[in-house]
């Protein structure tokens, strides 16, 4: 396990929690743009709301996905009435197979679609999980949880808010949502069931942060089709369009556009091509006859009459776009080719998109991108749509979710904008335990609540130390040194020998700080060290103090003694 994502030193672990209180654990989600997952707990029953990844920076090497800490939860799975999936985008259910290995049969509860596709997900992990379809309108009882259904819109199908009735009071989770009053499915934010829960009273609002900082209204989805028809007039070659997997919106435009102009489409990378196959066998995705075709067979085809669709808008290493963009893929970019990337830039992925962007210049293609022109629109509410919310419902107490500090703040601003009075406006970071007692929202404590780190097939082995080494392994590189010494004589008998990797190819560099070596190991030998670990902490303290002073650099340093 890794150290806390946000630590609460000024927070101790909660009380008990008193018989017909409510209680909201977020393990993530808040502070950060993933890994969504909330806990609610009354009468000793547990509902966990999502549960996503966050995907990794640069500053975490060698990371594949970010979990939310399970150990919160570890001890009462069986307490654990359900997981309810608020739509299917992997910050929201990623997590979903690692946390079915603890417990495979905590049922899922979602929509059609989400469900469609986190069972794909869990195919490939082996799990057979037990799923309950939902949709809009409709009410379910779970233990001391009665849960309705509600549709928002959202830049995927299916996605839903949920209303959770208790005893302590009604909570309703927006989910992630926008107010598009002309979206492509036709499926709109169902306002007239938010006010009515409004009229009736809520208890608790826990609202998308998300855009909370940008004021106004977010734009249609409409508004693309525009840009996407301009680029397809116009390009003479092949078009290669990069998005989320999971925009089944965004491609149904591609697949519109490229009808429209005489082009047949292809989809490239298993995600994608698992999400659209889903898609297309549910309905949610129309395509016209003999419009797909097998991305292998696209070279047999004119490029003016190509379209390829594939991952890799967030700069993925091992995306189809990326592998494009450094020459590592069967599809050669060339000079007269467009690609565009039809998604924003997750925060702290600016540098991998912006080397992605770069890569496919250098190749001669024309970028079109976020920055130049209008290919995406946002999937979360903004400020004005907020308000629209705030008013409707009228919250006793809100709790912003979904978002950044700084996001988190802005969504506060809002509710106390709309009325909500300041002290009824909970703002949490991950692990912050909030209780509804007498309709009063309240922190009360804290519980532990780290990155779990996946890397390859393990799962939380690494640690910040372990990040840590490989930082310093990449950006400062690696001294070893190997000394062989008569402890009992005082004598260094052969080295200290330096190799190096990542901080200098000469050799000669090593000359003055040998002797030094040497002679420290020799004078703490005198004086009766003779511990191995003793002599290595000396050169280890010793070619540091040499390496700072002289080069202003921190490399990994290993020294190896042995004792003749």
């Amino acid at each position: 396990m890794s150290g806390a994502a946000h630590p609460h030193p000024g927070l101790t672990l909660p009380d008990d929690l008193p018989d017909g209180d409510l209680r909201i654990v977020p393990l993530g989600g808040l502070g950060e743009i993933g890994r969504n997952m909330a806990v609610f707990e009354i009468h000793g029953r547990l509902l966990v709301v999502d549960c996503g990844v966050l995907f990794p920076e640069d500053d975490q090497p060698g990371v594949d996905l970010i979990l939310p800490d399970f150990d919160y939860l570890r001890p009462r799975l069986a307490d654990v009435e359900a997981i309810v999936l608020t739509h299917a985008h992997e910050d929201h259910i990623g997590g979903v197979p690692y946390l079915l290995r603890e417990r495979p049969d905590i049922p899922l509860i979602g929509s059609r679609l989400t469900l469609a596709l986190v069972e794909a997900k869990l195919r490939e992990h082996r799990i057979k999980p037990y799923s309950y379809e939902v949709k809009e309108g409709q009410t379910e009882r779970l233990g001391p949880f009665g849960l309705e259904f509600i549709a928002v819109n959202h830049s995927i199908p299916d996605a839903l808010a949920v209303a959770i009735t208790t005893d302590a009071g009604v909570v309703i989770h927006t989910g992630d949502f926008k107010m598009d009053q002309l979206p492509l499915d036709g499926r709109i934010t169902d306002l007239n069931a938010l006010a009515r829960l409004g009229d009736d009273g809520v208890d608790l609002l826990m609202v998308d942060s998300t855009n909370a900082e940008v004021p106004g209204f977010v734009r249609g989805e409409r508004e693309i089709l525009g840009v996407l028809d301009r680029q397809f007039a116009e390009c003479e070659g092949r078009i290669v369009v990069a998005c989320f997997a999971s925009h089944i919106h965004r491609v149904q435009q591609v697949i519109d556009a490229a009808a429209a102009h005489g082009r047949r489409v292809a989809f490239v990378g298993r995600s994608m091509v698992r999400t659209m196959n889903v898609a297309r066998d549910l309905g949610y995705l129309q395509v016209p006859p003999n419009l797909l075709v097998a991305s292998d067979k696209m070279a047999d085809l004119p490029p003016e009459e190509v379209v390829l669709v594939c991952t890799g808008s967030q700069g993925e290493p091992m995306a189809a776009l990326s592998r494009m963009a450094n020459r590592d893929h069967a599809i050669v970019i060339g000079p007269d080719d467009t690609v565009v990337l039809a998604s924003s830039m997750i925060p702290g992925n600016e540098n991998s998109v912006n080397r992605v962007i770069n890569g496919l210049a250098r190749l001669g293609a024309h970028v079109v991108h976020q920055g130049n022109a209008f290919v995406h629109v946002s999937g979360h509410a903004a400020a004005g749509e907020l308000l629209y919310v705030y008013n409707v419902v009228k919250p006793r107490n809100v709790m912003p979710v979904h978002g950044e500090a700084r996001h988190l703040r802005a969504n506060a601003e809002l509710a106390v904008k709309a009325g909500v009075p300041a002290d009824r406006v909970v703002v949490v970071d991950d692990g912050m335990v909030v209780d509804l007692t007498e309709g009063r929202a309240r922190i009360v404590g804290a519980v532990p609540c780290g990155y779990v780190y996946v890397d390859g097939s393990s799962v939380g082995d690494i640690t910040e130390a372990a990040l840590t080494d490989r930082r310093i392994l990449g950006e400062e590189g690696f001294i070893s040194i190997f000394v062989v010494v008569d402890a009992s004589g005082g004598k260094v008998l052969l080295g200290p020998e330096f190799h190096a990797r990542g901080f200098s190819e000469d050799e000669d560099v090593f000359v003055d700080i040998s002797a030094t070596v040497t002679q420290d190991l020799e004078r703490a030998m005198a004086d009766g060290v003779g511990d191995r670990h003793q002599l290595q902490q000396i050169i280890r303290r010793t070619v540091g103090r040499w390496v700072n002073s002289r080069h202003r650099r921190r490399p990994m340093i290993m020294p190896v003694v042995v004792e003749e």
